[in-house]
């Protein structure tokens, strides 16, 4: 790739939460395929020319809607996905923020045994540089993830500490922030796939 090239993070919006399924299995909802959709409006939507995502079901449809409205492929790497939260599994929703309060905190840590921020940072980052040196197309690399993932990425292309500080707005997903690797840098902050703009 050439430096200076565009690259947009989104994160998967709404998903079917189901305590029965293992997390990786949730699938988008209706409210976030329509989410989804509403972000096809993007006006960056029409300079993506490559589409990557995670290999978490709710990623996999997110990135399924972009790609089939551009009429491209998706490719998944499992090194795209969420930081792993195996040890626990599901969690309720207050339990979960706080655990998550302290993966943020603690990032040399495994809290309750969840991979630690550290390690998951540097998974996803030489996940996003390894889609660099093989991606040879020359518009808007497009990434669908994860929350964490995405907050993690952007602390590393801020060249600041991991903190939660970084996540994504707390609506139920659905965010996107544009950035380059050369330089690394940021381009916008979090913004809403179902709100229209530059």
């Amino acid at each position: 790739m050439s430096s200076l090239q565009r690259w947009v993070f989104i994160t998967h919006p709404n998903v079917v939460i189901d305590a029965a399924v293992p997390v990786p299995r949730w699938p988008l909802s209706e409210e976030g395929r329509a989410r989804m959709h509403a972000g096809l409006r993007q006006p960056w939507v029409t300079e993506v020319t490559a589409v990557h995502c995670s290999t978490e079901q709710k990623a996999i449809d997110g990135a399924a809607i972009l790609a089939q409205h551009l009429g491209l492929a998706h490719t998944a790497h499992g090194a795209l996905g969420e930081n792993d939260r195996s040890a626990t599994g599901f969690l309720p929703p207050r339990e979960f923020e706080r655990v998550a309060d302290a993966f943020f905190a603690e990032p040399t840590v495994s809290v309750r045994g969840w991979e630690r921020a550290l390690d998951a940072q540097r998974r996803i980052v030489a996940s996003v540089q390894a889609i660099d040196r093989s991606d040879m197309t020359q518009g808007t690399v497009a990434i669908v993830s994860h929350g964490a993932v995405g907050a993690l990425l952007r602390c590393w292309l801020a060249e600041q500490p991991i903190s939660r500080q970084w996540d994504q707005p707390a609506n139920g997903g659905g965010h996107w922030f544009a950035f380059t690797l050369e330089p690394r840098a940021l381009l916008s902050p979090w913004c809403a796939i179902d709100h229209h703009g530059r």
